[in-house]
């Protein structure tokens, strides 16, 4: 039977990575992979989190089962970060621990699909995974347009498409940071999306997988806050891979909001369910340095210090790159210093990636994403260089 399945095109990510490690150019740059880098090149692990994962060492007495809902204090530990400080929100929510983000945005559209949704929305380009995912869960995609040709969020498009949709129908957000462009809904935006919610009556799947690496980590949730505060109901997927540098070791939660908290105890039920026959129960150790280092004083402030400098590095990057095309305008970086995160968007033909590559060994996505960590003092001059030699006439 196994002869039956026709061969999958390889993953072009995957691919670029090989190319990468094959070129023996000292002077390469990886702008690919979707990690943090920091001004080294390296991708360390957390000091928070290296502190955390000693504690556990040290005190952890069993490697025992917890269940399909993981790590119920990691879960807990997360949430005031997440959703603030209203006790009567809190009361509405239940959560899980998930396989990282992705295992999130599988277990929300999966329980979506059980309460009857039919059609998810999605903003395009959007992190590939969310269309595979949703494919294979098989609800329909409906996509839409994220981001305009001038740098900006789309209003337009998303505000038209919640109006469109309601009851059956959801729309998946990214709650800052935006994968790949690194363009977000202002404030402004986000009170008027919420109000689209509450008069549409959709349900709203707010992807969170960045939080800390955009403006700070207020800002950063302050536009989903806008939305659970007007809306009954909503999916929220939660990701510590890139805030707390697990990557490997996959660590995301999963939340339910309620219109009222006696609704919850059946919604977690279908969730316990769908999760125990995707991966039965998550990884634990991920999660539990992360609830260490939550519960300790000492560890969060140390892990807070380690966003800001992160986020500020990065800032950096956006700011000087944006200089970069008022020196010499035409290279398509000006809107770069008003987006977020660790990506953003070239306006690039596949030829000039091409060019890129083989000429300057500059390694990045063909869609023209960046990812904006992976420049840093040494090489940021070399790419901007490389970039006014590709775009040229």
């Amino acid at each position: 039977m196994l002869d039956r399945l026709d061969a999958q095109p390889p993953d072009a990510l995957l691919a670029l990575i090989k190319m990468y490690a094959a070129d023996e150019r000292e002077d390469k740059i990886d702008l690919g992979v979707g990690v943090y880098r920091t001004n080294d090149g390296a991708t360390p692990v957390f000091r928070s989190i290296k502190l955390a994962e000693q504690r556990l060492i040290d005190e952890q007495d069993s490697k025992s089962y917890l269940g399909p809902e993981g790590d119920s204090g990691f879960v807990k530990a997360l949430m005031p970060y997440i959703f603030g400080d209203d006790e009567t929100l809190a009361a509405r929510i239940e959560g899980m621990q998930t396989p990282g983000g992705t295992g999130a945005v599988r277990l929300a559209v999966a329980l979506a699909a059980k309460a009857g949704v039919k059609r998810v929305h999605l903003g395009v380009p959007s992190w590939p995974n969310h269309a595979q995912i949703l494919d294979d869960v098989g609800v329909e995609t409906v996509t839409f347009r994220h981001s305009t040709d001038k740098g900006t969020a789309d209003l337009d498009a998303v505000l038209a498409t919640i109006d469109a949709a309601g009851a059956g129908d959801a729309v998946l957000l990214h709650g800052c940071c935006h994968n790949p462009t690194g363009i977000d809904y202002t404030a402004e935006e986000w009170a008027q999306i919420a109000e689209a919610f509450v008069a549409s009556g959709a349900l709203p799947i707010l992807d969170i997988a960045y939080q800390g690496l955009g403006q700070g980590m207020e800002e950063d949730v302050a536009g989903v806050r806008t939305v659970l505060d007007r809306v009954p109901e909503a999916l929220i997927a939660y990701s510590c891979d890139k805030n707390f540098g697990l990557y490997r070791d996959r660590v995301g939660a999963f939340y339910m909001m309620a219109e009222q908290p006696d609704q919850l105890a059946a919604i977690a039920s279908n969730a316990n369910a769908l999760a125990r026959a995707n991966w039965s129960m998550p990884p634990d150790h991920g999660g539990a340095a992360v609830r260490i280092a939550l519960e300790d004083a000492h560890m969060t402030q140390v892990w807070q210090d380690e966003l800001d400098e992160m986020r500020s590095r990065m800032r950096r990057v956006r700011e000087r790159l944006a200089q970069a095309d008022n020196e010499a305008p035409g290279l398509g970086l000006a809107s770069l210093a008003d987006q977020n995160g660790l990506f953003a968007m070239l306006p690039l033909t596949k030829d000039q990636i091409v060019k890129l590559r083989e000429e300057h060994a500059i390694y990045m996505a063909g869609s023209g994403r960046i990812n904006v960590a992976g420049l840093h003092a040494g090489n940021t001059e070399k790419f901007i260089a490389a970039l006014a030699d590709v775009t040229k006439g």
